[in-house]
């Protein structure tokens, strides 16, 4: 039998605990908002302590998370060193969600199986990656031991917020700096590249006034209602602007969030939105965010023309940034871990995952930026859609996790070999 078949073999005769684990980190809910993640970080801690893994906990500091918009962050490193020399390859997942929404047909944190699926959040984003990663080092240490190298599980809470204090707050603090990395993804494609993400909240000042003489207002909401015309036309505009990586199409902008008004019978004096500007790789994201600006700029402009609001008695906005994620380019140095996936890939699945990229962003840019090579590839299915991944009734394949978990496994010991 060979090392590969041995790998193989372990894992299946590990996989119901592998599950087991799965459904119990599913069960300890991760909502983000509010992002009170430390319970999470410490129950996964002594989860994987029984199987001889003890996982550094690096607590943020608690005024720079409340400054941040969550409650607690809690990020776990596990080193497995197993001699001088080699490489050190780390392997990330996030655990932070986002909150389940409406629309279940299963408890979103139940971790129910039916007809070979896990049902609940983060099943498929990322928590399977947790049992993924960490099976498949378990088996690599059981099965074939590396001589030299190391490896590291990097288990991180801050991926829903941009990863600033998740991957990239380790790696400012000089805690981590492995040779490669690979990140939680699915099954059926290795991705080299992903866009970028410009998030911005928008304050639409007007003046409040009696729904019954709404002229002695300024409606702030119909001010924002001219923004997001013009904004949304550039959509329109973005179709023109193609990306020439595999898997990315063209930009998009989307406005997420409306918040504003104080009641029926009141005119409103103040509405914020809420948007988010995906890049593709080819695209300047000062360039990107310049013309956000002049887009809004000019909208509001012309509102207060069309009405001949001026003065006090004038639409005018606030912007701010909220988020600036880099996309990811693939960096030469990713070859290997490409290379290997698709080999194991293929044999594993039956069918040669392709290199592409993804509109999605991720925390691989931050490694990706300090010049650390790296992908994304997991446990799900070939799309976002059908994982129901920030949807109701996310879900796992039990199969797919299987055989996932092969695939990381085989390549890791390539890598360390």
């Amino acid at each position: 039998m060979s090392t590969y078949q041995q790998l193989d073999a372990w894992i299946d005769q590990h996989f119901d605990e592998q599950v087991r684990f799965l459904q119990a980190l599913v069960q300890v809910p991760t909502d983000t908002p509010p992002g009170n993640n430390a319970p999470h970080a410490e129950r996964t801690a002594a989860l994987i302590k029984d199987w001889g893994f003890d996982a550094e906990k690096h607590a943020v500091p608690e005024a720079d998370v409340k400054a941040y918009g969550m409650e607690t962050i809690t990020n776990l490193i596990v080193r497995r060193p197993y001699g001088s020399g080699g490489r050190t390859v780390a392997l990330n997942a996030h655990g932070d969600v986002v909150p389940p929404g409406e629309g279940w047909t299963h408890d979103p944190y139940g971790g129910s199986i039916v007809d070979g699926a896990m049902y609940g959040r983060a099943t498929a984003v990322s928590k399977s990656d947790f049992s993924t990663f960490t099976f498949a080092v378990r088996a690599l240490e059981a099965v074939a031991r590396p001589a030299k190298g190391a490896i590291e599980l990097h288990f991180t809470y801050d991926e829903e917020f941009g990863g600033l204090l998740g991957p990239g707050w380790l790696l400012e603090q000089g805690l981590t700096k492995p040779d490669l990395m690979i990140a939680a993804g699915f099954s059926y494609e290795v991705v080299t590249a992903h866009n970028g993400c410009l998030q911005m909240e928008v304050t639409v000042h007007g003046k409040m006034a009696h729904a019954a003489v709404p002229h002695t207002g300024v409606d702030a909401l119909q001010g924002a209602v001219a923004i997001m015309n013009a904004l949304y036309a550039e959509n329109t505009q973005y179709q023109q602007v193609t990306s020439k990586v595999p898997g990315i199409k063209h930009p998009y902008l989307n406005i997420g969030r409306i918040e504003g008004g104080t009641n029926t019978n009141v005119i409103p004096g103040k509405v914020v939105l809420k948007l988010d500007r995906r890049m593709i790789p080819e695209e300047n994201p000062a360039e990107v965010e310049a013309r956000i600006r002049t887009v809004i700029a000019q909208a509001v402009q012309q509102f207060n023309q069309q009405r001949g609001y001026a003065g006090e008695d004038a639409v005018r906005v606030d912007i701010k940034r909220l988020l600036l994620a880099n996309a990811m380019t693939p960096l030469a140095g990713n070859k290997p871990l490409v290379d290997a996936i698709q080999q194991h890939g293929e044999a594993v699945f039956g069918s040669r995952p392709p290199a592409v990229g993804t509109p999605l962003y991720t925390d691989v840019r931050l490694y990706v930026e300090r010049g650390i090579p790296g992908v994304i590839y997991g446990a799900g299915p070939r799309t976002v859609l059908e994982s129901h991944a920030k949807r109701a009734d996310e879900r796992i394949v039990l199969e797919d996790l299987r055989r996932a978990t092969k695939v990381v496994a085989r390549t890791l010991h390539d890598l360390m070999t």
